[in-house]
């Protein structure tokens, strides 16, 4: 099961990047070829029957693999950055991050009318950054065709804050 798999790569950091926090470094699972090949398989798994037209990795881990997926599904990928790293036009959104605030933005011909995006990071955690994407994909008239998280940090309860917005929502691995 991928879940036990991914719980064996990732590391607890401890009092990383602030004291009391508890960092997940996913960078373990990149060193793995194998393990990066069955997340993307299990995620094209478990959005069978999906329509996905773009997903929308955030900055900087969620473009790992989101572009990954955005390939194997055959679907446009783009980046959801922090104010400042885009080069075109773009359509801006606030957030609180666990750490501080960031203004993140979008292209604003990234996504069309009616494009069901699906918004990737490798993490969900308090659900400021999800969320602030979410609205960037509102903003340009995109409907939200799902979430899809490597990890998620269960105890802080984003996902219902998410589900307002999809019941999709995947993680493939939780802790509670």
């Amino acid at each position: 099961m991928i879940s036990k798999e991914l719980d064996k790569a990732i590391r607890d950091i401890a009092n990383f990047p602030k004291q009391g926090i508890v960092f997940k470094d996913i960078t373990p699972i990149l060193k793995d070829s194998a393990l990066c090949t069955a997340v993307i398989d299990e995620f094209v798994h478990r959005l069978e029957g999906v329509q996905v037209d773009v997903v929308a990795g955030i900055e900087s881990r969620g473009f790992l693999f989101g572009l990954m997926l955005a390939n194997r599904l055959q679907v446009p990928f783009v980046p959801v950055r922090k104010k400042g790293k885009l080069p075109f036009k773009t359509v801006e959104e606030p957030c609180e991050l666990e750490y501080g605030s960031a203004i993140l933005e979008l292209h604003v011909d990234a996504i069309s009318r009616g494009q069901r995006v699906l918004v990737h990071d490798d993490l969900l955690a308090t659900g400021g950054t999800v969320g602030a994407a979410t609205r960037l994909v509102q903003k340009l008239d995109g409907v939200i065709a799902g979430y899809a998280f490597v990890v998620s940090l269960d105890f802080l309860n984003a996902s219902e804050k998410l589900r307002n917005v999809s019941e999709n929502i995947i993680s493939l691995v939780s802790y509670k």
